[in-house]
């Protein structure tokens, strides 16, 4: 999942703020293909984050994820787990890359709301166009779900009603004050962390230890990382 500007939008933002956008649009990845996932019963996927820090002869700092799609894995991980029901086939495959979809979407949208909450603009779903995240790095998170959509929907009517849907339903998912806790504690870890890869585990570990933490101590750090 590569995050993308158009040049003369990148250009306009100072390092520390491409940064923290770069953070939590790959924390919004993350975040949406294990909790999102996990909550709609689909199978676990591998993912990870690389990250490439500035250094001398790279000034740029630079993150994405890396695998997590379910649609790559449909003949073990989706078909196999769908077995027992009725027209499995079809099924699974319509939740994977349904899934897959909104994972992708999720990435610009997190970025978006950064963004927003960083202004004091209020963040809404009418606001968030499908060309307006082309300016939150969205342009081949785009690229790649139209992609999906147009192998597995020939009508276009339908693949831009079902595009919309989607959308609806990434926004959702950010829109959940826990899931943005979850989201904002991701982004703060990959700031922070000297690697060069987290893992899978890693990323998992930050969420749980979010979703199991007091709502006090679960906000406490996201005010403290807002006010970095």
């Amino acid at each position: 999942m590569e995050r993308n500007y158009k040049v003369a939008a990148a250009a306009f933002l100072n390092t520390d703020e491409l940064n923290c956008r770069t953070a939590f649009h790959e924390a919004g990845h993350a975040a949406a293909i294990h909790i999102r996932n996990r909550q709609k019963q689909l199978p676990p996927v591998f993912f990870e984050i690389q990250i490439k820090r500035p250094d001398s002869s790279q000034r740029e700092f630079f993150a994405k994820v890396v695998d997590g799609n379910l649609i790559q894995n449909l003949p073990i991980a989706v078909i196999e787990s769908f077995s027992a029901m009725t027209n499995c086939g079809q099924h699974s495959c319509q939740r994977a890359y349904e899934a897959d979809v909104v994972n992708l979407l999720v990435g610009p949208l997190a970025e978006a709301k950064y963004v927003a909450i960083g202004d004091g603009e209020i963040f809404n779903l009418e606001l968030m166009t499908l060309e307006a995240l082309r300016h939150y790095g969205g342009h081949s998170d785009l690229e790649r779900a139209q992609y999906y959509l147009d192998y597995f929907i020939t009508s276009k009517t339908l693949r831009d009603k079902k595009l919309a849907e989607l959308l609806k339903q990434a926004y959702r998912f950010i829109d959940d004050a826990l899931h943005w806790v979850c989201i904002s504690s991701l982004a703060k870890f990959i700031l922070e962390s000297r690697q060069e890869v987290i893992s899978c585990d890693e990323a998992i570990a930050v969420f749980d230890a979010c979703l199991s933490a007091p709502q006090h101590e679960r906000w406490g750090n996201v005010l403290a990382f807002a006010g970095r």
